[in-house]
């Protein structure tokens, strides 16, 4: 595999879009791929050790040692997917050597049995990323350290779009027939305005929604084996024939197989698989569980599953991204109290599990009982 990817990586066609660029699955072929796959349960990953998607992925903090026994929990609970964001500038810095370390990673899923969905781009959090060393988490904070991909400056110049599109061409094209990978997310939460950081720019939506299509596009010319999803999450019109968002429209009218976020309570999550279910495509609901917002895994795991829904909740391991913090720890930091409950994460640094029913449940269900 490795040599594969490098001669990839050696070649100027890289960024040219093969002669026979595959068409948007149609709903058979979408339920044909997912008849092949488990039912899918899983976390949104990011390892203990790492604050955003550069400390997971830059060669000076890259960890296998560390993503090799949490995996390792993780198959131990039977989970067989996670959702794992990348970044533009990784690939911009240095292409091959960013691919040999999700080759390494993916290596690494493999042997625990997890197939990983990877998101290319990210609306969510500081607008600004830059490569190098990270600062440490601000103390009692959720999420203190996460990055956008790309960065507001890059989204604003379109001078920049052709650096994205070698970035979208060349990583799904590196791994375009890998059978270790589970699908691409090409861009999460793109509507999403990321309000706890100044400066960004009004009209932020508008010029997401522009470039989505562009994005699917550039990663379809690839020829993935494996599909290509942008998961809705604000709004609750997401049926056939219902007034979607001009961003919906994209998500809904690109994606071959259908995601979504949902972190309300079960009757929510109903209505929302519910609406989604009438597109004849395979859903896979790619965040959920937040303990304190009315999330869990007992009300919501046995929906999934009756409903053939892949279910990948956020947070695994309790680390450096501080996700068991609340979201409202961003007005009232969480520095001299505890909060009542974790609000995400499943299992403490060392590997104990937050709840221990929890992990049985989850290993109950995964096993068929």
């Amino acid at each position: 595999m490795k040599s594969a990817i490098l001669a990839l990586l050696a070649g100027t066609a890289l960024l040219a879009a093969p002669a026979h660029a595959r068409d948007r699955w149609t709903p058979a072929q979408a339920k044909a791929w997912y008849g092949q796959q488990k039912w899918l349960v899983g976390s949104n990953y990011l390892p203990a050790n790492a604050i955003n998607q550069f400390e997971m992925w830059q060669a000076d903090t890259f960890d296998p040692a560390r993503i090799d026994l949490e995996l390792g929990w993780a198959q131990k609970m039977g989970m067989n997917t996670m959702r794992v964001f990348l970044h533009d500038q990784l690939w911009q810095q240095d292409p091959k050597g960013f691919a040999k370390r999700i080759d390494t990673f993916l290596t690494i899923a493999h042997k625990h049995g997890i197939k990983p969905l990877f998101v290319l781009f990210d609306s969510c959090w500081d607008p600004n990323p830059k490569l190098g060393p990270q600062h440490p988490p601000i103390p009692g904070v959720h999420n203190s350290g996460w990055v956008q991909s790309p960065g507001i400056a890059a989204l604003e110049d379109p001078k920049q779009y052709p650096r994205l599109e070698a970035y979208v061409k060349g990583i799904v094209g590196a791994f375009a027939k890998d059978d270790r990978i589970l699908g691409w997310d090409v861009w999460n939460e793109p509507d999403n305005g990321a309000d706890q950081y100044k400066g960004q720019p009004a009209n932020k939506a508008a010029l997401v929604t522009a470039l989505l299509p562009h994005v699917f596009e550039w990663a379809r010319s690839a020829n993935p084996t494996q599909p290509l999803t942008s998961g809705v999450w604000q709004h609750m019109e997401w049926a056939p024939g219902d007034r979607h968002s001009a961003m919906e429209d994209v998500q809904l009218g690109q994606s071959d197989v259908i995601t979504f976020h949902d972190y309300g309570w079960p009757e929510q999550m109903e209505k929302r698989i519910a609406m989604l279910e009438g597109y004849g495509r395979p859903i896979i609901c790619t965040e959920f569980m937040a303990r304190g917002a009315g999330s869990t895994f007992d009300g919501s795991l046995p929906i999934g599953k009756a409903h053939h829904v892949g279910m990948i909740n956020w947070g695994f391991v309790q680390g450096k991204e501080q996700t068991n913090l609340p979201w409202d720890s961003w007005q009232v930091p969480y520095v001299q109290r505890e909060p009542t409950v974790w609000f995400h994460d499943v299992l403490y640094t060392d590997g104990t599990p937050y709840r221990q029913a929890e992990v049985d449940l989850i290993k109950k269900m995964t096993s068929g009982e």
